[in-house]
């Protein structure tokens, strides 16, 4: 089969590699039908995650049909179609029974196209499958589906359930790209009162109004004094980093106010400043974290009831065989305009 394979920094190539095979009894393998890029997938390519080796296959979001499983997978047949999560889960170990999938010690958390052969391929194998699948439901489109793998549980659960959103608050979200948006989206579910969106690019400040933000702003615009202007001074309740660079982290760190929450989602490669000296006696809760994916059922439910529009996130589509020319459009979103792209098989 065909795979894009990492390298090394900068490096990657659309080749052949072996099939992938069931190599414990809790795998499944699939059919790859519909992949997409992450910018996580962009940090590893700048050198990033110096714990993906070369020679590992790229990808953590995928939809795909099941072709084989191991004697232990329980809840798959061959022919099922399902979303493949971008977090694997044993079920059994000390965090997985408290459903923080993301730090599984028994075999999963973010393995996919970093410890292990990704999903940016012609097949894939999915360890963990029973809890690392959902079988879905024929009006929920591939497309549609394949952004409940990563950015949408990662958006809402580590941006806007960690930040504590409700109703009435204030949210700002610094980086309007596939992740900032998809914050915005699932933010408006919660009824703030406004959503602030920070970019420097106008085209993503378009796309978050387009998505739900009040009011947009760019750097230029003094972002501290939008916010001041909007919250009667104080600051906003939420601050959502959805970039990861010390610059915009810094940045939402003096967007917020007294007793507020930062909720730092971005994928960041080189250390922030944390001015503690102007944080400590403000009572501002500071959040990281990796997506557990414990949201996912829920959201593939508001998704098929039609409560979340995840269409207008895909901007460009490419057969899987054109993948390279993908990235070159999804890694350069100031020429492209490109939000999201999705790669179907041919």
């Amino acid at each position: 089969m065909k795979a894009l394979v990492y390298e090394g920094p900068g490096k990657k190539t659309w080749t052949e590699v072996p099939d992938p095979a069931i190599t414990d009894p809790r795998d499944a393998i699939i059919q790859v039908d519909t992949t997409t890029i992450c910018g996580t997938d962009l940090h590893i390519l700048g050198g990033d995650v110096p714990e993906v080796k070369p020679g590992r296959i790229l990808g953590h979001e995928a939809v795909g049909t099941v072709v084989d499983v191991g004697d232990a997978v329980t809840e798959l047949r061959p022919g099922d179609r399902v979303l493949a999560s971008c977090i694997s889960a044993c079920g059994r170990c000390h965090y997985c029974r408290r459903a923080r999938y993301g730090q599984c010690l028994g075999g999963g958390g973010w393995i996919l196209g970093h410890r292990v052969d990704g999903v940016q391929a012609q097949y894939a194998r999915l360890p963990l499958a029973d809890l690392s699948t959902h079988r879905l439901t024929p009006e929920i489109g591939d497309e549609a589906a394949v952004l409940l793998a990563d950015i949408l549980p990662t958006s809402y659960e580590v941006g806007v359930l960690a930040g504590r959103v409700k109703p009435g608050d204030t949210v700002v979200v610094v980086g309007a790209g596939p992740i900032g948006l998809a914050a915005i989206l699932t933010a408006r579910l919660y009824s703030p009162a406004n959503v602030i969106a920070i970019d420097t690019a106008e085209a993503r400040l378009q796309a978050a109004r387009r998505f739900g933000a009040d009011v947009t702003a760019s750097p230029e615009d003094d972002p501290s004094e939008v916010v001041r202007s909007l919250t009667g001074g104080f600051g906003a309740d939420v601050v959502i980093e959805a970039v990861g660079l010390p610059e915009t982290f810094e940045l939402c760190a003096t967007l917020i106010r007294p007793c507020g929450h930062l909720a730092n989602i971005g994928v960041h490669g080189r250390s922030a400043t944390l001015h503690l000296e102007e944080l400590w006696i403000r009572d501002v809760t500071i959040t990281t974290g990796l997506v557990d994916t414990f949201s996912t059922p829920d959201l593939l439910t508001m998704l098929s009831g039609g409560r979340l529009d995840t269409g207008p996130m895909i901007t460009h589509r490419f057969a899987l065989d054109d993948i390279e020319q993908a990235y070159e459009v999804f890694a350069d979103p100031a020429r492209s305009g490109a939000l999201k792209v999705a790669l179907n098989r041919s």
